[in-house]
């Protein structure tokens, strides 16, 4: 679809985002008391009283995942948050103010799925830090844990298109590993790009480093690979869809077509066969590491969670 023709659309319903969490209610437009709000202007009306109201936006999803050639069922928590980033050391800020021009406000994503394998389990954890400007992801770390061992994995932004990759795992055939690979895009980055604005994605055929889960999981070679990159809206609806030329794996992404377009389901398929589905189940804006006391564990019953 044009991306014109998308971009006009979204500005014509920019005042329905503020329904995006309607399960929790309206979201208010309170500044944020620990990210530097208004340092960038957003693309699309308003946006930023959404991503700097001081709270996170947490989605839990029920997913099926595929492991060990059977589906499991699992579930996956999506934590967006705005925070101040350093430039340079590509570390969360302690003091954002002391920072000066180094201080860069991104859009965090922490992405926590876990799921049973028979007797033991597995917790995956990607994280992602991408800048509000829509710029390229400044860093993605990814950890991957079971019973039998713990992989690591991590990119940071060396220049534009070009990141330093690292892998650490204890797989001998794996091992200790840096990389410096050139791509468009980290595919990890994708799903905080689409949250600041998906039309600046870019579109039509591109180079791209796949999921660090993908990479793990499946013990493929980190490298960047060709794909093809589509903006489909229906209905109410948009999908990304990354369709790989080089590889056998597809990702569709689905979420609302207004800000702050909230992801409501994905699907990804490795070679045709179903690799994990994910499909949103609740919702809620919250300051959540305000609430860490045993009084708040209620709530994780309004968020749907099992694990």
């Amino acid at each position: 679809m044009n991306k014109k023709l998308i971009y006009s659309l979204l500005l014509a319903t920019t005042a329905i985002f503020l329904d995006a969490c309607s399960e929790t209610g309206a979201v208010t437009s309170k500044t944020s008391t620990h990210t530097t709000a208004g340092a960038f202007l957003f693309p699309i009306a308003n946006v930023a009283n959404y991503w700097y109201q001081g709270k996170a936006e947490l989605s839990t999803y029920d997913v099926e995942q595929e492991r060990y050639g059977e589906i499991r069922k699992a579930e996956q928590v999506n934590i967006f948050v705005t925070e101040d980033f350093s430039k340079s050391k590509q570390v969360k800020l302690d003091d954002a103010a002391a920072a000066g021009a180094d201080a860069c406000p991104v859009l965090k994503l922490n992405a926590v799925r876990k799921f049973k394998t028979g007797i033991y389990d597995y917790s995956l954890m990607s994280s992602v830090f991408s800048p509000m400007d829509g710029s390229a992801a400044l860093k993605t770390t990814t950890t991957v844990q079971d019973w039998c061992g713990h992989v690591f994995a991590q990119n940071n932004l060396k220049s534009k298109g070009v990141w330093d990759s690292y892998l650490y795992s204890y797989f001998e055939s794996e091992g200790d590993q840096k990389k410096v690979l050139s791509a468009d895009y980290l595919e990890d980055e994708i799903w905080t790009q689409l949250r600041i604005n998906p039309t600046n994605i870019k579109t039509g055929k591109v180079r791209i480093i796949p999921s660090s889960v993908y990479l793990r999981l499946k013990h493929k070679p980190l490298q960047p690979e060709d794909a093809v990159i589509e903006l489909q809206k229906k209905d109410n609806m948009m999908s990304l869809v990354l369709n790989y030329t080089s590889i056998e794996r597809n990702l569709t992404i689905t979420f609302e077509n207004t800000a702050p377009w909230r992801i409501k389901n994905w699907e990804e398929t490795t070679a045709g066969k179903l690799t994990s589905k994910g499909t949103i189940k609740a919702c809620r804006i919250e300051p959540y590491w305000e609430q860490n006391s045993n009084r708040y564990a209620s709530m994780r019953d309004s968020l749907k969670l099992e694990y």
